[in-house]
């Protein structure tokens, strides 16, 4: 498969990269957000289903009925909804991204306690890699108080290859994040909590972690770990105590 090579924009980087050269063996832990560093079931995903609705409603002059399922169908279809506006309706992405998260995160997150703290424990780099917006994904982590954890930020605004969005599970995107990155498959590990995102990165050759969250939406509650799953936890201090799969 062909590697693409440009982005629409490159990552947030928050710091000096730290990039080392191909085939190094520093680890490099790419997070998910959503239900993976913080429990969005909690109160973040109604306001989020609200917030696509509406944009979706807006954008399109429909019924709140007729928007449901129109959010509902691009997501699955595509793993965002923005995907389906911009290709099939010709929405500014942007706009679109802003109208649907613009709440207070501040008050709705919840999470784990000390987990700058675990974070900082975790020996190698850490970097965010989200189908979320960039500013919502700031927000949450600002709130969690582990912005500063974090080498760079990938947000959805950062996954359009040749002029398509290509969110996670996409192996050409996260070929294409390693490059950036600097780090071979073999020494990346993929934090996640939606078990297609994994399939998709053990195509790639990464490591992969299942953080296991009944909230994550349609998760069947799958009793048997599936065989490109690395390890299966419930949260970083889990992560922190039963990493010895990883090694390698």
């Amino acid at each position: 498969m062909r590697i693409h090579r440009q982005l629409l924009r490159p990552a947030l980087r928050l710091r000096r990269s730290r990039r080392t050269a191909e085939g190094a063996s520093e680890r490099l832990w790419l997070f998910d957000l959503d239900n993976t560093l913080h429990d969005t079931s909690h109160a973040i995903f109604p306001k989020i289903d609200h917030g696509m609705t509406m944009a979706v409603a807006e954008a399109l002059n429909v019924d709140i009925d007729t928007a449901n399922r129109v959010r509902s169908q691009y997501w699955k279809r595509y793993g965002a909804t923005m995907i389906g506006m911009v290709r099939h309706h010709g929405v500014d992405p942007h706009e679109f991204l802003h109208r649907s998260h613009d709440f207070d995160v501040g008050p709705l997150v919840r999470s784990e306690s000390a987990l700058a703290y675990k974070l900082a424990r975790l020996p190698g780099r850490k970097v965010l890699l989200t189908n979320a917006p960039l500013h919502y994904a700031r927000a949450v982590l600002a709130r969690l108080g582990i912005l500063r954890q974090f080498d760079s930020l990938w947000a959805i605004e950062h996954m359009r290859l040749h002029g398509e969005f290509r969110p996670k599970p996409s192996p050409a995107l996260l070929r294409h994040v390693l490059a950036r990155e600097g780090v071979a498959a073999r020494n990346a590990v993929l934090v996640e909590d939606t078990l297609a995102n994994l399939r998709g990165a053990r195509q790639v050759g990464l490591r992969t972690v299942h953080v296991f969250h009944p909230g994550t939406p349609f998760a069947r509650g799958r009793s048997q770990r599936p065989a490109y799953v690395d390890l299966r936890v419930n949260s970083v201090s889990d992560l922190l105590l039963r990493r010895r799969p990883l090694r390698g």
